[in-house]
């Protein structure tokens, strides 16, 4: 066992460390300490942050505060773990300390053990010449440059991952709003049949929401875009250079081709999460819209007898493991727990919000983790329904053949005969179980041809 370790000395003493770990005592220590949820701090959040580590290499070096040897091998080193080199390096929990101390000195200490590799130092854990502290986390406080790796590995997922999932399943949608616009059925208003409406409506309606959602996504980017690097521990910078945070957003900004700006006002960006409060308000928007239309669906295609049966919704796989035959509309329902995650997500991150006591939000990790959650989730349930649901999506005949034995057909007569007589006219029908076009001709004397102007279902929905 001796052999399978190596032991590391910091403030508080000695402490074992896996002997072949890129990682060093701190991230040991944080391993021991937090052994809660099992679930390690988000890749992507790492990745963000070893690339913040690259830009602050050689903003250091650019101003004449790093060797520049050191500084390069940093850069390289850096490089690697946001490409994914290293992801098995870093293991320490979400649930950590509030600033997300314990997950910045993992990289840390990860990058400087790789930086010594590259320069041939000595064996991992002896940190010369490349210190994680003194070099690699340099001008930097685990208070600014973490809810600034946040605020860039959002970003980055929001537009390479979630808006193309959004964007297929407003493609979808449009596609069968096209498709069906020729069959009318019966609208519904509080659950309760209402004028005619063409199931292409419904569609195009569908596909706006997920429009907008995509546009307040969107939105949920550029809220992220101001960042709180430079402003070390507390909002004053300081143990760093004027320039260091802007030139280390600028190599940030062309390599990972998005445009982080350094906030105006550090006190606030380090004292609060209101942006990531503000983005993950708008992705609770997104999951409450997609809700909707997978209830919609599920209700229109309730049945196959019993229920409406308006359409049919592609059968993926069995449905009941008591009732043979059963087929049931899996992807909506899974749409609709992802909503439910995300909108959980959104409490835990409005709770969050909440903890900026004085200098320093301490509940970044957990506000993290449940925003590229929500991200993630909400990308990958999009795809999903737009692919095994939405395009396969087929229109029955039942919904045009309800139209005729609806009751607010009636609608258009009150405007000939008035609202009260039209009134009774419904009641009429309902009562005698015939239609509003059997009780028009016996009680109005209407004939087939008045009748036919008169319930003209294609003009009562509109263009």
């Amino acid at each position: 066992m001796a052999d399978a370790t190596r032991i590391e000395r910091d403030a508080l003493g000695e402490f074992p460390v896996p002997a072949d770990a890129l990682y060093g005592i701190d991230t040991a220590r944080a391993i021991a300490n937090f052994p809660i949820s099992g679930r390690p701090f988000p890749l992507a959040i790492v990745h963000a942050l070893a690339l913040l580590k690259a830009g602050a290499a050689r903003a250091n070096r650019q101003l004449g505060l790093l060797d520049p040897q050191l500084a390069d091998a940093i850069i390289t080193a850096a490089t690697e773990v946001a490409e994914g080199r290293w992801d098995d390096q870093f293991p320490v929990d979400i649930y950590q300390t509030g600033s997300g101390t314990s997950t910045n000195m993992n990289v840390n200490e990860v990058i400087a053990n790789r930086a010594n590799e590259l320069l041939g130092g000595g064996p991992r854990g002896v940190y010369r010449p490349v210190h994680p502290n003194d070099h690699v986390n340099r001008g930097q406080s685990s208070n600014d440059v973490v809810p600034t790796a946040i605020h860039l590995a959002a970003i980055r997922r929001i537009r390479e991952h979630l808006l193309p999932g959004l964007y297929r399943l407003e493609s979808a949608l449009q596609a069968k709003s096209a498709e069906f616009d020729g069959v009318i059925k019966t609208g519904r208003t509080h659950l309760m049949d209402a004028v005619p409406v063409r199931l292409g409506q419904e569609f195009r309606g569908y596909a706006g929401q997920v429009e907008r959602a995509r546009r307040r996504v969107t939105a949920a980017g550029e809220a992220l875009r101001e960042v709180a690097l430079g402003g070390t521990a507390v909002g004053t910078g300081l143990n760093t250079h004027p320039e260091f945070a802007g030139r280390a957003l600028a190599y940030v900004s062309e390599v990972a081709r998005v445009q982080l700006t350094e906030t105006t006002n550090h006190f606030q960006a380090q004292s609060s999460i209101d942006a990531i409060v503000e983005a993950s308000g708008h992705l609770r928007a997104a999951a409450v819209a997609l809700v909707k239309i997978a209830n919609d669906l599920r209700l229109m295609a309730s049945g196959p007898r019993a229920g409406l049966a308006e359409i049919e919704l592609p059968a993926l796989q069995p449905g009941s493991s008591i009732m043979p035959g059963k087929v049931n509309p899996v992807i909506p329902e899974a749409v609709i727990q992802v909503a439910a995650r995300v909108v959980g997500n959104d409490a835990t991150i409005g709770m969050a919000g909440q903890w900026g006591f004085f200098e320093l939000n301490t509940m970044l990790p957990v506000a993290g983790a449940a925003l590229l959650e929500s991200i993630d989730l909400l990308g990958n349930a999009a795809a999903v329904f737009a692919e095994k649901c939405i395009a396969g999506i087929r229109a029955t005949e039942r919904g045009p053949q309800l139209v005729e034995q609806g009751l607010a057909i009636a609608t258009p007569l009150a405007l000939d005969i008035g609202y009260d007589r039209t009134a009774e006219l419904v009641k009429l029908a309902l009562a005698e179980g015939i239609t509003i076009r059997e009780a028009a001709r016996r009680e109005l004397g209407l004939d087939d041809r008045a009748l036919d102007r008169l319930f003209d279902f294609r003009r009562m929905t509109g263009a």
